[in-house]
């Protein structure tokens, strides 16, 4: 008696778990050839849905994990994501509002083009023991990255992480970050913005006025001399700030003071950019320079930790001490938070958008995004007598 033939809807035995599943061998299973198989995942409009729902089935049946991504990028010759390179950990993307808001904003722009997002964090990390360069890993994750091009959210200038993304080739949009040859550019009036929160402390009257500033660069804060709270920032390391954003709001902050005269900055450098170091800062600052009536911070996040402080120490706010942030997030309008606003969210999306165009041929674009000062309830008149 001749054996029965294998009917297509049933799969054949399995391969040999010691290789593989491939298209062909579900094509052998269901009588088809290797590119229908191939349709049924990368053109399901070429296939009725009856036939394709054989065929992922048999696929299932005989243990195929799909196509393999690298290769089939290879084939498209676009990968399908964009690398987001910035100086900070993983989970700063994540935890930070306003990082948050921009990477909504870059999701909105890439989404719908079958873009996703691939994060590189650049921790700042001490020496390892067996003095292996704490970059070397993130500079490997940019060299390998499998992208189409890249958004660098924050990097230091001169970085070898800067070079090595310039270095790749790929489109590139730099976002707050001194321009670059080639290179796209995003980025908002960081002085400008600045400038308008001194103006409004001292025109308040406030003469003695403390900065929470954001990270100078990369490096490890030397220590500050004796009697001093870690972060005090010297005139040495002030002068070899690296990051474009810290160094355009400082240099606003002093301009605005130099022209006023009688003003005296009091200025502490941030370790980390989150409500808890805000609040360290604020209360050191406060405790070593009590005559401080005004502090302007770099951030929400630090000017909510300030708050915090405040409240700690036992001052009215604004009665005691005025307090200014940067960002205008969100939750700063629910506190009073007198911020400089920018556009955050419209900058990610701006940048996806311009990678875009990019991508697809056209020049890289410069773009500046205004800033505006939002007084509320954190900051009022210097309190006299």
């Amino acid at each position: 008696m001749a054996p029965a033939s294998t009917s297509p809807t049933t799969p054949a035995a399995a391969p040999s778990p010691a290789r593989r599943v491939t298209l062909k061998d579900i094509a052998r299973a269901l009588h088809v050839s290797p590119a229908t198989v191939s349709n049924a995942y990368n053109r399901p409009d070429q296939l009725s849905p009856q036939l394709r729902a054989r065929i992922l089935e048999t696929a299932q049946a005989l243990g195929y994990s799909g196509p393999d991504p690298l290769a089939s990028s290879l084939r498209r010759g676009r990968a399908g994501a964009v690398g987001v390179v910035y100086d900070a950990t993983l989970s700063y993307a994540f935890a930070d509002p306003a990082a948050s808001l921009f990477l909504g904003g870059l999701a909105r722009a890439l989404e719908p083009q079958g873009l996703g997002l691939l994060l590189i964090p650049n921790p700042h990390l001490p020496p390892a023991p067996d003095d292996t360069a704490p970059q070397a890993a993130p500079l490997g994750r940019v060299q390998s990255a499998s992208v189409d091009g890249f958004i660098v959210y924050s990097a230091s200038d001169g970085s070898d992480l800067l070079r090595t993304v310039v270095g790749r080739g790929l489109p590139t949009v730099l976002v707050d970050q001194s321009p670059m040859p080639g290179a796209a550019h995003i980025g908002i009036d960081d002085a400008g913005g600045a400038r308008e929160a001194a103006r409004h402390l001292l025109d308040l009257g406030h003469r003695h006025v403390g900065v929470l500033s954001l990270e100078f660069g990369p490096s490890v804060t030397p220590a500050p001399g004796a009697g001093a709270p870690r972060g005090t920032a010297t005139p040495e390391r002030e002068a070899a700030i690296t990051y474009r954003t810290t160094a355009q709001r400082l240099g606003a902050y002093r301009d605005v003071a130099g022209q006023q005269g009688g003003v005296t900055l009091y200025v502490m450098e941030a370790q980390d950019n989150t409500p808890q170091e805000g609040e360290r800062m604020a209360r050191e600052l406060l405790q070593l320079h009590p005559g401080i009536t005004g502090l302007l911070c770099m951030s929400d996040v630090l000017a909510q930790g300030a708050l915090g402080a405040a409240r700690h120490l036992g001052l009215a706010v604004p009665g005691d001490l005025s307090v200014v942030g940067y960002d205008d997030v969100p939750s700063s309008a629910a506190l009073g938070l007198s911020s400089v606003h920018q556009p955050t969210a419209q900058k990610g999306e701006l940048a996806g958008r311009v990678l875009l165009e990019v991508l697809n041929g056209g020049p890289p674009r410069e773009l500046v995004l205004p800033t505006v000062l939002v007084p509320r309830e954190s900051s009022g008149p210097v309190r006299t007598g």
